[in-house]
């Protein structure tokens, strides 16, 4: 069986889980710290939050950007719903936007429009205007309204989530301006995107994203991204005080760390100044986090190698559209994903039933939040989101794969369409 993915693991990040272990200091540490010093410095950003998940990290970096109970944020709903489960965490409500068709990410001229058309403005402050319609279902804002809760703050938009979906770098130039413009925080959801690179064409050099081009970038180490620390989280930003916010919340409050309070010569008595929570990531997670970064590069130039090869092979398939990257734009290929033009004749489903016959694991497109139960109650119009959802295929894609493996793909996809 062909996986859809596999970790890059090895005996490196085994012996270094085992000196951690060994150390006698196996939660967040120095190892932590050496991992934020590290992942901060690859990406060119000043700070880095080590954090449990990317859902943790993205729920502190909104409460970072100041987004409160009643706020409004903006995203795309095709993506994990973990995106917007975070701003629900935040006892705020996501108004999602539909994406573009080529890329997958937040479509800026439908991003505009939200503003432009869907929004008041008062006090030069945005407010999204049929806030009260989306107060349905689990939304905080339900509660809020049964309460009589009628403040004039509520659905005030506060912040922009735009995703680098699959590692697919949206357009965060154009969107951070934006934002800018209007007073809006950027949040970028950067789970699946370490090693991507957008051009700056003012500046005339290519970038990494997590520099952050926004407030923050929030990243993932689950096991189906480029790298792994069997699951954890990462926060960069360029803010002193964004970080300091995010190092407080993720450590019930506490006012000092603990490597500080244990390496101090005399006796400290930490405080706990603000209700927060426990989102730790633990040195053995980040001493495996060390080993994968130092093996980065290899993965990337693997992935893009096995992506290229796929746009070779697939490319006389006139039912499948490759994916179409702009060349301002350097994904990372954490997924390779196929478009079928001709669904109908062709279901996804019955196309991944034949793959999977054949010994290769798929899986469908991106899911969209607001298709599941915990969203659906309000009734969004994402026809680009929805139709990209169910005719969307990923293709098996990761470092070990071989060449003879996409060949054999490539020769089970042109028996199911040619």
């Amino acid at each position: 069986m062909i996986p859809i993915t596999k970790p890059f693991l090895g005996d490196e990040e085994a012996e270094a889980a085992r000196e951690t272990i060994l150390s006698g200091w196996v939660t967040q540490g120095p190892k932590v710290q050496a991992f934020e010093e590290a992942f901060a410095h690859y990406v060119g950003s000043r700070y880095a939050c080590a954090v449990s998940s990317c859902t943790a990290a993205l729920h502190l970096a909104l409460l970072a950007a100041g987004v409160e109970p009643g706020d409004i944020v903006i995203t795309v709903s095709h993506s994990f719903i973990a995106t917007a489960n975070a701003i629900r965490f935040c006892g705020a409500e996501p108004v999602f936007v539909d994406i573009a068709q080529d890329t997958y990410n937040i479509d800026l001229k439908n991003l505009k429009k939200v503003i432009a058309e869907d929004c008041i403005q008062r006090d030069g402050k945005f407010y999204f205007r049929d806030y009260k319609k989306l107060a349905v279902g689990e939304s905080p804002l339900k509660h809020m309204l049964s309460q009589g809760d009628e403040s004039f703050n509520l659905g005030q938009v506060k912040a922009i989530v735009p995703v680098h979906q699959m590692g697919i770098p949206c357009n965060i130039s154009a969107i951070t301006e934006f934002a800018r413009e209007h007073g809006l925080a950027v949040v970028e959801d950067a789970a699946c995107a370490i090693g991507s690179e957008i051009f700056q064409k003012k500046k005339k050099v290519w970038e990494k994203i997590g520099k952050p081009h926004g407030d923050a970038a929030c990243f993932s180490f689950h096991p189906r991204k480029i790298i792994t620390t069997g699951d954890g989280g990462m926060i960069t930003t360029n803010k002193k005080d964004f970080d300091r916010q995010c190092r407080l919340l993720r450590h019930q409050g506490m006012s000092v760390p603990d490597t500080f309070r244990h390496s101090a010569k005399q006796i400290i008595f930490e405080e706990y100044i603000t209700t927060a929570f426990n989102y730790r990531m633990t040195d053995i997670q980040a001493a495996v986090g060390i080993e994968q970064l130092k093996k980065l590069e290899t993965i990337l130039n693997k992935r893009r190698e096995l992506a290229a090869l796929y746009d070779k092979l697939l490319n006389d398939i006139a039912q499948i559209q490759k994916p179409v990257i702009e060349d301002t734009f350097l994904p990372n290929w954490q997924s390779y994903p196929i478009r079928i033009l001709d669904a109908k004749s062709t279901s996804l489903k019955h196309i991944m039933q034949k793959l999977l016959d054949e010994g290769i694991a798929t899986r469908r497109g991106i899911m969209n939040s607001h298709q599941e139960r915990a969203y659906r109650d309000y009734r969004w119009l994402l026809p680009v989101s929805e139709i990209s959802r169910d005719t969307v295929l990923l293709l098996p894609l990761f470092p070990d794969m071989t060449v003879q493996n996409v060949e054999y793909i490539s020769i089970k996809l042109h028996e199911i369409f040619l």
